[in-house]
């Protein structure tokens, strides 16, 4: 599920009509033969930068993705077919069939499923455990992603950008950014192992097929710390304490030390910056998809209040002792590797613009540690 910019270029236009459909479709191996008179053609919901497509032929049903104009700016779209691919093969992903890097087509196999971005969450009370075993299964995918997301170079490029484009970052900012740098301090003192992360897994990534829980739209995808994976959902999901430690405990096979509630709550803080700064961008570039400055605003606000809680400074603290405590190991060791503070990426697009209710306190096991 994308969510960049709400209009189409006139590149993408030409290409989203029929006739510019198949021509695309034509040039997939799989497809060459297919009679176009019996091919069904459905535009998809949900989509605001790229546009995507069901695609149904006599042999099956498959999603055509048309990348927007401009997105392999910021999307390294070599690194995302790799990656895509790779999270398939851990049977999370759907089939990719197609992918021609340089255009940023993609055709993958339909899967027949509901974005969990509706009521999937608050419906059901297993949808927090369904998600962190998915999540899981990516982190233990035995391929190393080709590409690194890091939250921190992100922000950092974001502010150039920002100053850049002449936009005033709000007064709060200063503040915020100086507790921002404890929050890196803390967790580059206690690096963990990186390992492949989805790193957008806003609730409409989520495809819950009824059975499995698919997870869609791999551009932002990259090594991480999983820990940014957990904190990024239970903040788009609205997670409160006992969907966090029903995610966590199912994510660890039982109970979490303090530490890693620590890096969870740290994390989830830094989403809030993150987002609100990319929303500022959007709101410079005179994006029309929503009131970004609003937006910006609300996630500033909200991670202000998590920097201003009674247990951030507990969490700058305990957070530091992640790396000591059992955690899940990629069935491939081959996969993880140690997080390099000096490696920097480039900017990656943020979760929508849904107000998502702010975290409340830890479970009693974290806040007493």
């Amino acid at each position: 599920m994308d969510r960049g910019h709400n209009v189409l270029s006139p590149h993408l236009e030409r290409e989203a009509r029929p006739d510019g459909i198949r021509a695309v479709l034509a040039r997939v191996p799989l497809l060459k033969d297919v009679r176009w008179d019996n091919v069904g053609l459905e535009r998809l919901s949900g989509a605001l930068t790229n546009v995507s497509y069901k695609v149904t032929t006599e042999a099956g049903a498959y999603v055509l993705r048309l990348a927007g104009e401009g997105t392999s700016e910021y999307v390294d779209r070599t690194a995302e077919g790799h990656n895509a691919r790779a999270a398939a093969a851990a049977g999370v992903n759907a089939e990719v069939l197609y992918f021609d890097a340089r255009e940023g087509t993609m055709l993958t196999r339909f899967v027949e499923g509901v974005g969990m971005d509706g009521e999937g969450f608050s419906s059901d009370p297993w949808a927090p455990s369904r998600a962190a075993l998915a999540l899981k299964r990516v982190h233990g995918a035995g391929r190393v992603f080709r590409s690194r997301f890091d939250a921190f170079a992100m922000i950092d490029g974001y502010v150039d950008l920002l100053h850049r484009l002449r936009m005033p970052l709000p007064e709060d900012y200063y503040e915020v950014g100086r507790e921002a740098e404890a929050v890196r301090r803390a967790l580059e003192a206690s690096p963990m192992a990186l390992v492949p992360c989805h790193n957008d897994p806003w609730p409409g990534n989520l495809l819950d097929t009824g059975g499995d829980i698919y997870i869609i739209d791999w551009e932002y995808s990259g090594m991480n710390d999983p820990v940014w994976d957990l904190g990024d959902l239970s903040v788009e999901a609205g997670f409160g304490p006992e969907q966090d430690q029903a995610m966590m405990e199912a994510y660890y096979g039982g109970p979490a030390p303090a530490a890693l509630y620590s890096r969870l709550a740290l994390y989830k803080t830094m989403s809030d910056l993150h987002w609100s700064l990319w929303a500022l961008v959007q709101h410079a570039n005179d994006n029309p998809a929503d009131d970004f400055r609003t937006y910006a605003a609300a996630r500033l606000e909200r991670c202000k209040a998590r920097m201003g809680g009674a247990d951030f400074g507990l969490h700058l603290a305990t957070a530091g002792t992640a790396a000591a405590v059992p955690r899940p190991r990629a069935s491939n060791p081959r996969c993880a590797y140690r997080s390099d503070s000096g490696h920097r990426a480039p900017p990656h697009k943020a979760p929508g613009s849904v107000q998502r209710p702010a975290s409340t306190p830890l479970p009693p096991s974290a806040a007493s540690a």
